[in-house]
């Protein structure tokens, strides 16, 4: 599994429903997309929780080539010819695990970023972000959290899709405008490796 996810930051009196019209229109393109477990179409809106109007897809890959196709592909020229080439931040999948409420239909989203400190071991950090992971499957609403790691900057990301408001935890909120999810049980349970 791999994480990715891209931000496109807007201005302050952007009219975001030109985001939403935006993926009523086209999100079901990834519906089928071969090598995509996951895509979660995602805004956040100024003075709402956030203080910046954003649009920020993630995604959960089941493969690489589908990454790669994506990236590569019309998908992702449209958003570069649409807002500039945004930074593509991508992370190793470290474990997916389906929530208490994963057949609902996710409404909100938390993803949270954490440095792993320089003095942490780094197996001992990932275990206590793996611990983490459970404890937010198992909470009311959680639909599927994954957790992934970006080695080159020791940084773990948390993720996780709820069922209705997402819970104060710390981390960035947002709203599930479409979710894409073709192949979403070819993501694997559990850990990793």
């Amino acid at each position: 599994m791999h994480a990715m996810q891209y931000e496109i930051t807007l201005p302050a009196d952007y009219d975001m429903g030109i985001i939403r019209d935006r993926v009523a229109a086209r999100g079901h393109l990834l519906d089928d997309f071969p090598g995509l477990g996951i895509k979660t179409y995602l805004i956040r809106e100024r003075g709402e929780d956030s203080p910046v109007n954003q649009y920020a897809p993630f995604y959960l890959w089941s493969t690489p080539e589908g990454m790669n196709s994506f990236l590569w592909g019309p998908g992702f020229q449209g958003i570069v010819r649409d807002f500039g080439r945004p930074e593509v931040r991508h992370w190793t999948g470290l474990s997916f695990v389906r929530g208490a409420s994963s057949a609902a239909l996710p409404r909100t989203a938390t993803r949270r970023r954490a440095p792993v400190p320089a003095s942490a071991a780094p197996a001992d950090a990932v275990e206590a972000a793996l611990e983490e992971s459970r404890r937010l499957a198992k909470g009311p609403g959680a639909v599927v959290t994954a957790l992934a790691v970006d080695p080159r900057h020791w940084e773990l990301v948390h993720f996780t899709l709820w069922g209705g408001p997402a819970p104060e935890e710390p981390g960035e909120r947002f709203e599930v405008l479409h979710v894409s999810r073709p192949e979403r049980e070819d993501l694997r349970e559990g850990r990793q490796w």
